[in-house]
C-alpha cells in the first residue's frame, strides 16, 4: 500500500508536467505546419555536393587581386 502511496502522485505529477508542456507547444504553434519541413527536402534546388566538389577539383585555381 505504501508504494501506491507514491506512485499515484508521482504519475499525476507527471501527467499533468506533460500536459501542460503540450499545451505550451500547441499555444506556441509548434503544431501548425506538418507538411512544410517535410517537403522542404524535396523542394530545394541544391546541387548535389559530390558533383560540386569533383567540378571544383576540374577548374584550375583563381588567383585573387590578379588583373
Amino acid at each position: 500500500m505504501s508504494s501506491l502511496a507514491l506512485t499515484i502522485p508521482v504519475t499525476l505529477l507527471l501527467a499533468a508536467l506533460l500536459l501542460g508542456l503540450v499545451i505550451r507547444a500547441v499555444r506556441r504553434g509548434e503544431f501548425d505546419d506538418w507538411e512544410g519541413p517535410a517537403a522542404r527536402h524535396y523542394l530545394d534546388a541544391d546541387a548535389c555536393p559530390e558533383q560540386e566538389a569533383e567540378r571544383d577539383l576540374d577548374e584550375p585555381p583563381t588567383q585573387d587581386g590578379a588583373a
